[in-house]
Order: structure tokens, then sequence, then C-alpha cells
């Protein structure tokens, strides 16, 4: 164990740990949540703990065994972090205070810090990142990456003998909490004029389910823990949106995208749960075209429902179905003009990254796309992602898209791996430098 932090302080997930591990020592909401039975602010538990294995499926299940203890109905959320910036250092403090004292255990004045933050952050926004580490916390120094150049490194270090790791350039595209940006990155260099962002990320997306299934089922507004978990388990990327609008509007088991989604009652579950799973994953066949007939008619892959089945869901009311949000929500990354955004969609925002970029670099970047965060989790996200941008890009070029194994820790993967090297305290800034220098001349070191 290095005595290096490294904090992955994302707007939606803290991933903290020690310099070297492989994965995190744990993963926590970025926020203090306030549930109805409680009449104050409080920490929420971790997703990932020392004792359990930190696998994507590890946090998966530590998180509903955490949210089946402490019931998350209808809970306020404060969080620190808004459009991905730090707002509200005071509440940041708290959260950090409260993780290195209790999660990492750790003596802040002897140890280093590697800390994440996205591109084009605000002065005003470092000055208070860099007050709460080196006055608040008394870091002895300091590192500050952003996300790409780390997923760079990390992949490059997984595959010597591939592209990414030959060429020392590649394109990452990063669909966190807050935002989506595509960043080119040059021999572990952000090519910061050739970063293109969308103001669009999981936060949102959750947001436009929440207002789909209000205005057509239930009053789920305040319920953004419940919908973060509908998100997760039922939305799909379309690989045909014009197709699947029709399919969606077929009646009863005609519907392959029709699932029901139960909600906690409080009292047996504090947890909502998919119906039926295998249901839920009826959508798989619908791209198959033998499940269709000459009239377009979908071919039943199980059971009729029963006649108590309808008469349980027409009288609990603590359940809704879902049809053509599942895969809406999860369009808006394609599409933002259908929000309202006067933006363009992931594939276009790569090849105008691409295109910032010199022309010598353009077949290389094609080649070697590397999707991280939480949002690039969406079943076939990466296909669909490759048919829109294949007619975008010149015939000549290859495109290659490659998902990060686990896309939510692969950042701090790559922290972990820098802070590992023997060149990091080199690279950091001392509290001696900031206290003689200031923020801005020490960010300097950064290229920030």
């Amino acid at each position: 164990m290095t005595g290096v932090v490294v904090l992955d302080n994302g707007g939606g997930l803290i991933k903290a740990g020690h310099g070297g591990d492989l994965d995190p020592t744990t993963v926590l909401p970025n926020c203090l949540l306030r549930p109805l039975s409680s009449k104050k602010f409080l920490h929420p538990d971790p997703l990932v703990s020392p004792s359990a294995p930190s696998s994507a499926a590890a946090a998966a299940a530590a998180a509903a065994a955490a949210a089946a203890a402490l019931d998350l109905t209808s809970a306020a959320v404060r969080r620190p972090i808004d459009r991905g910036y730090l707002i509200n250092a005071d509440l940041q403090r708290d959260i950090w205070a409260h993780l290195f004292a209790n999660h990492l255990r750790v003596s802040t004045p002897s140890c280093s810090l590697l800390l994440t933050e996205p591109p084009f952050a605000l002065p005003s926004v470092q000055r208070a990142t860099d007050e709460l580490v080196f006055e608040d916390f008394g870091f002895k120094s300091l590192y500050v990456a952003d996300s790409a150049s780390l997923v760079h490194l990390y992949e490059a270090s997984t595959s010597p003998q591939g592209l990414v790791s030959k060429a020392q350039c590649s394109l990452v595209v990063d669909c966190g909490f807050s935002f989506t940006h595509t960043v080119p990155v040059f021999q572990n260099f952000t090519l910061n004029y050739g970063v293109k962002r969308i103001d669009l990320g999981g936060k949102a997306l959750t947001n436009y389910l929440k207002e789909l299934v209000s205005y057509r089922s239930i009053n789920v507004m305040d319920e953004s823990f419940l919908m973060d978990d509908v998100k997760e388990k039922l939305c799909f990327v379309s690989l045909d949106v014009d197709r699947d609008l029709q399919l969606a509007r077929k009646p009863g088991q005609d519907n392959v995208f029709r699932c029901t989604y139960v909600l906690p009652d409080g009292i047996t579950h504090t947890k909502g749960f998919v119906k039926d799973p295998e249901a839920a994953r009826r959508y798989l066949n619908s791209t198959d075209e033998s499940h269709l007939t000459s009239g377009g008619t979908i071919i039943d892959v199980e059971k009729p429902e029963s006649a108590e089945d309808r008469k349980r869901i027409d009288l609990t009311k603590n359940e809704f179905d879902l049809t053509n949000e599942r895969f809406l929500v999860p369009e808006m990354i394609f599409r933002p003009a259908d929000l309202g955004m006067n933006q363009a969609g992931l594939a276009e925002c790569i090849v105008r990254a691409i295109n910032s970029c010199h022309p010598h670099l353009h077949p290389v970047l094609y080649e070697s796309i590397i999707l991280t965060g939480g949002s690039t989790l969406f079943p076939r996200f990466a296909e669909r992602l490759e048919r829109e941008l294949r007619p975008l890009v010149p015939d000549y070029y290859q495109v290659k898209i490659t998902t990060q194994q686990d896309p939510i820790l692969g950042v701090w993967r790559g922290g972990s791996l820098l802070a590992s090297s023997p060149d990091f305290e080199a690279m950091c800034v001392t509290k001696a430098d900031y206290e003689e220098l200031g923020s801005a001349r020490c960010r300097r070191r950064f290229l920030r």
C-alpha cells in the first residue's frame, strides 16, 4: 500500500482507495440523503466495502442490500456537485471527512492525493478544491488529473500490444452522471482544443424517465433512487427506433417491450423490483427477423397473461408498466434535440472532436474509441454508436469501439496505476508550493 489516496470524485459516485490497489476500497454516492423516517441528513451506505469483491456485479448486489436496509422512498438528496462542478464546498468537506475517517481510515497530513476533475473547471472551482485539499484536510501533496487521461493510461497498460499502447493515442468517450465528453488523448495528455461536450448525463436521463412515468402512470418525481434502479435494470439502446416504436404500440403479449416494475410498499420490501425478469429480456429477440411474421406480428415467446395477474395489476396500483420509455430514455444521448437541446448527438460529437485534431491522428483516433462511464452500460450502446458513426466517417478509415471492462471503475484504476508509478511524487504540487505560490500558479503544473 502506498501513501497515496486516489479519489475519483464524480457527481454521482465517489470511488476511493489506495494507490497501487487493483480496485477501490469503497464506492459510495457523493451526496447526503434524508429518508422520510429521519429528521437529519445521513451519509449513504457504501456500494463497495473493503470486505466485499468490487466488481460491477458485486457493487450492484451490495447496492441492493444497502437499499433494502434503508428505505429511500421519497428521500431528500443534497449533492455538492451540480452539472459536474463543485458548488457546495462545505457539503463536500463533510462527505470527504466521513470518507477518510470511516472508510479509508487514513491520516490525511501523511498522504498525497490524486484527484480527478472534469475538463474546463472554472478557476473559482479549482481554488475551492485546493482549499479543501490543503487547508481543510492538510494533504502533503496533490495531483489533479482528468478522467480521459487515466482511462487511456489504464487501457494502454492492460493491452501492451494493442493500438492504444503502441500509438499512445485514443479518443475517450466519457458518459458520466452530469454530462458526456469526447476527449482526444495523445501520449497521456488531453488535447483540450479537441474536447467536445454534451450537456446530458445519467442524471438528466433519470429525470427524463421520471417525467415520462409520472405523465403516463404514477407520480415518481421525488423518487430519484427508485428511478435510477428502473433505468439501470430496464432501459436499453434501440438499434432501429422507428421499428421499435411501432412494436411498442402492440397490445398485450404481442408487445415484447412491455414489462412491470413493482414499487416498494414500505412493509414487506423497501426496494422496487422487476416483476418478471424474463419478460423484461424479451426485447433481445426483437432484432431477430425470425420472430416476425410477414405481417409484422410478433410470435409470443411466453405464456399469455392470466386473468388473475391482470386483476392484481388493476387493483393494487403499486406497480407500473414500461414500454417505449425503455429505449426512448437512452435515445436522448444520440438525439439531444428531442429534449429541446440545441446540441449534436454523440456520433456527431465524436466526429467533431476528431476533426479538431491533426489529420495524421484521424485514422488512429477512429480505430481507438474507448467508452467509459455508467451510461455506457446500456445494452447495445456500442453497437448503436458504431451504426451511427460509420456513415459519418470516410470509408478509408476503420471504426473500432471498445467498452471498458468496468466503465464505472476504469478511471479509478487508471489513477491507481499512475499513483503507483515511481515518478508520481515529482508530478505533484506540495503543500509548501501551494502556500508559497497560490492555487493559480500551482495549477499550471497540471496544464489546466
